[in-house]
């Protein structure tokens, strides 16, 4: 078919995929040929299939992300109680309310605004120029415009634009680790087709969008474009919604619980005062009132600022909080899953043994490109002939070898394959000098390393001899090497390979004279003879702080599941170092997950390691870790991780070395790309939750206690104990500090020891109940009683409710001293740990009692000074509050003592 002819209709996509088929049944199925498409059937297919581009989600305006910040059943309550003081022209409660909605909503929208990019790196990772074949000629092409049947021109370097069928590959190899977490080049080759079921990670003869070309070239026709592409069906996942914070489904909870309470106390109080006759103004007024009590008009800006505080120390100890309600996330999860190239390990191929042909293993200290390690044989350094032998094959490593390194040249000075440039790293240990050595050592021909042959050869000339220098696989080098036992030396290989090793062999020999006199001999005929320099065993190694973290997680029972696309074996190796797993059952590779035999929910939530994964498959272990009842973090740094963050509870990314793609997707960022930094999330997390629950019971408890009094005095036929205005100035004044000083609690000892929360235990338990309702009742009955005293005693209205006032000022000041540990005593708690909270008790009297003097705002609140005698008479009632709940701690604390051990409730935080 020659293309500029009208091209025939695409067939259907072949439902086993493009791998499937042969180069031939390609084309057929894209109507195609090697010579590409016309400029007209290629114009009609854009308009068809559209532009080979990530579609762009509508973004969201300011004005869409402030009305979200609404969207709480406590804003609702909120700007219902608002509208009702409009209604009944008590202004300055309702400007109180809408102060503070807006200031809520400011802080709210601010975090929110930056984090409106979950598909941009997306959508640019397809954005390049490539060469297309087009009316019989070569033309650089924009990416975008590529359609399914284009044919394309490739060489090292170059980003695949689209998912590709190869057509012929030369030494070809493609870096897809962000896409499938294979932290190592792939070998692609143009071949025949492969079997149906061939995971993603294996297609040789595919090049998939997003990727790119570590070394050689091809020519390869495009089978898919834009959201077609492997790359399109990730970007497609993450249109979907992902699961919300924990914190927010519990304050959701929470807030819907607070809602239907102030509403059925309303209902009750209406029903009452309508009962006796009260006046429909004068019913709406008592509501008002109680609503004003119950609902803690402070509490969102008091939840926010906590997680402000919060982000703010976590951004300290390098972990980047994207979604505010998330911050507290890491402290409720129960499982990490982490992905292992670029998070366990640094992706960076290291050499770490050898073994020398007469003198045995040599481990190699140092991991990545740091130059400090030394060659050690049983602890010791090399003795002179295991040095000398080392350094022979570290110098044929390096010259059979097209990669540069420039130790003091950063991420610029690398450039080349990375077992190349492991093979320089090796050789700069052993001494060598791989500069002078490559200048007087000539390169005179070349093999390079291709998938088929398995090793890549050079001949080199030095001093006027010929040498030529082999590295490869074991398998394919050692049989023809001479004055070996090859079984021997295989099973060498097999046995590092079985501990997780990329193992190579390096020999070489001398050129006899004949073949010298050519010059130029067949390489590819030239292996036999060989002598073998010896075995080298790659690893990319693990973080420093990994292991020690690992451990951390698990002690604050945390588990963790380890994800990769590498082999069972390596995998497994790997997780045997991080103390992840131990035995072969308990890891799973991505065609078990396929299976619905072995891929269980029950079976992947018991399993610790995933290996030969893709990117569905992780979205799958999360998803099945979540149906097993855990709060899963997921962490990640490549493309092929963005779906599973996005699905998850919490998303991780790494920050330095990860892509935008997982960044974006992710609710939290780990700066220093550092695995530790999880487990000081986890404690800054749960440090998080428990000052919220803090304030919470702050709130709440004092809301109950207005509430008591209220309703006390209400149904014995007193009048109300305070005006909607003085609850209003009582909530302004104590709670409104206070709750932003308790936010900046330091965290308590113990955190990281405690099991996580239980998964779906309400923000309001039955601790919190329990502290809640002895303290109200404390603070409300001693209230009520004090109000009808002086009623009853022939005190006025103004008179009594102006001590009540004062009264609870105090309660709350003292109150909230119990409130900055649920478990401990207010004495054991180190003042030092929150000096702010006593600056807001001291400011909080301060600010009433300078009200109390204050012309215009005394008439406003009904306030009058009292006399220090009286003032000393309420110290000791607000104490009672304090007393109460001491011996409320210390009973508890004995009867955990008690109680045998391993049935202790799971504790707050």
């Amino acid at each position: 078919m020659s293309p500029m002819s009208a091209d025939p209709e695409p067939g259907p996509l072949p439902a086993d995929g493009w791998h499937a088929l042969d180069a031939a049944a390609t084309f057929g199925r894209l109507a195609t040929t090697a010579a590409g498409l016309g400029d007209g059937e290629a114009a009609r297919r854009l308009a068809q299939y559209g532009p080979n581009a990530l579609p762009e989600p509508p973004s969201r305006s300011l004005a869409l992300i402030v009305l979200g910040q609404l969207k709480s059943p406590l804003i609702y309550l909120l700007l219902a109680a608002a509208s009702v003081s409009l209604v009944l022209a008590e202004i300055d409660q309702a400007v109180f309310i809408f102060i503070v909605l807006a200031i809520n909503t400011a802080i709210g929208a601010a975090q929110e605004s930056r984090a409106e990019a979950n598909t941009a790196a997306l959508r640019t990772a397809i954005t390049t120029v490539c060469r297309v074949w087009r009316q019989r000629t070569v033309r650089l092409t924009d990416s975008k415009a590529l359609v399914p049947g284009d044919v394309v021109i490739l060489e090292a370097g170059d980003r695949v634009p689209a998912d590709l069928r190869l057509l012929s590959a030369s030494e070809l190899q493609a870096d897809e680790s962000a896409l499938t977490g294979e932290s190592l080049p792939v070998a692609k080759a143009a071949g025949v087709a492969l079997a149906p079921d061939t995971p993603l990670a294996e297609r040789a003869t595919m090049l998939f969008a997003g990727s790119t070309l570590h070394r050689g070239g091809c020519q390869a026709v495009v089978i898919a474009t834009g959201t077609h592409t492997e790359l399109g069906h990730i970007a497609g996942s993450l249109q979907n919604a992902s699961a919300p914070p924990p914190l927010t489904v519990k304050l959701d909870r929470f807030t819907r619980m607070l809602g239907l309470v102030a509403l059925a106390l309303v209902a009750v109080v209406v029903t009452q005062q309508l009962s006796t006759g009260a006046s429909l103004h004068a019913t709406f007024f008592v509501a008002v009132a109680l609503a004003v009590s119950v609902i803690p008009e402070g509490l969102p800006v008091a939840v926010t600022v906590a997680l402000s505080v919060a982000t703010r120390r976590m951004a300290r100890r390098n972990v980047i909080v994207r979604h505010l309600p998330a911050v507290e996330g890491l402290g409720a999860c129960t499982v990490v899953a982490t992905d292992k190239t670029g998070t366990l390990t640094r992706n960076q191929l290291t050499a770490k043994r050898l073994w020398l042909p007469g003198h045995g293993a040599v481990a190699i200290e140092g991991a990545g490109f740091d130059l400090g390690g030394r060659l050690l044989q049983e602890g010791v350094p090399l003795a002179p002939p295991a040095q000398e032998a080392a350094r022979d094959l570290a110098a044929a490593a390096a010259l059979c070898n097209d990669a540069a390194f420039d130790p003091d040249g950063g991420a610029a000075g690398r450039s080349g394959d990375t077992v190349d440039l492991a093979f320089l790293v090796l050789a700069m240990k052993t001494g060598l000098d791989v500069a002078e050595l490559r200048h007087t050592a000539r390169r005179t021909a070349e093999l390079p390393f291709s998938a088929e042959r398995k090793y890549a050869a050079s001949l080199d000339e030095q001093d006027g001899v010929l040498r030529l220098h082999v590295k490869g696989a074991a398998e394919v080098l050692v049989p023809h090497c001479l004055g070996i036992d090859v079984d021997a030396v295989l099973s060498l290989a097999d046995e590092m390979a079985g501990q997780g090793y990329r193992v190579m062999a390096v020999a070489a020999r001398t050129l006899g004279v004949d073949e010298a006199a050519g010059r130029r001999p067949r390489m590819d005929r030239a292996l036999e003879g060989l002598t073998l320099l010896g075995l080298v065993g790659f690893i990319d190694p693990l973080r420093t702080e990994a292991k020690a973290a690992v451990a951390d997680c698990r002690g604050a029972g945390v588990a963790v599941k380890m994800i990769t696309g590498d082999h069972a074996a390596t995998a497994l190796s790997i997780a045997r170092d991080l103390g992840i797993a131990a035995r072969a059952e308990e890891v799973m590779t991505g065609r078990q997950l396929d299976d619905p035999a072995t891929g269980t929910d029950a079976r992947i939530a018991a399993t610790s390691v995933f290996a030969r994964v893709e990117p569905s498959h992780k979205v799958r272990i999360v998803e099945a870790l979540q149906r097993c009842g855990h709060v899963v973090a997921m962490t990640g740094d490549g493309v092929n991780d963005a779906p599973a963050l996005h699905r998850a509870d919490l998303g991780v990314a790494m920050g330095r070395d990860g892509t935008d793609a997982a960044r974006d997707a992710a609710d939290l960022v780990l700066t220093d790309d550092n695995f530790a930094s999880i487990t000081a999330g986890i404690q800054e997390g749960r440090a998080a939750y428990a000052n919220i629950r803090k304030v919470i019971y702050l709130a709440i408890s004092t809301g109950a206690a207005e509430a008591v009094f209220f309703l006390m005095a209400l149904f014995t036929g007193f009048p109300v104990p305070l005006t909607a205005v003085q609850l209003l100035w009582l909530n302004l004044v104590t709670n409104g500090g206070q709750h932003v000083a308790l936010a900046l609690e330091k965290p308590e000892p113990g955190l990281l020891s405690r099991p996580p929360r239980r998964t779906g235990e309400a923000i309001f338990d039955a601790l919190m109940i329990r502290q809640t309702a002895l303290s109200g009742a404390v603070i409300g009955i001693v209230g009520y009683l004090v109000f009808a005293w002086a009623i009853s005693a022939g005190w006025s209205e103004f008179e009594a409710r102006n001590v009540l006032l004062f009264l609870m000022v105090a309660f709350e000041n003292v109150h909230v001293m119990n409130c900055r540990s649920e478990t401990i005593s207010a004495f054991r708690v180190p003042l030092a740990n929150n000096w702010p909270l006593l600056a807001s008790i001291v400011a909080a009297q301060a600010i009433h009692i300078g009200a109390a003097f204050t012309p215009g705002l005394r008439d406003v609140l009904d306030l009058a000074p009292i006399p220090w005698e009286q003032w000393a008479l309420l110290a000791p009632m607000a104490l009672s509050v304090l007393v109460v709940m001491e011996i409320d701690k210390a009973l508890r604390a004995r009867r955990q003592r008690r109680r045998p051990a391993g049935t202790e409730p799971l504790t707050a935080g």
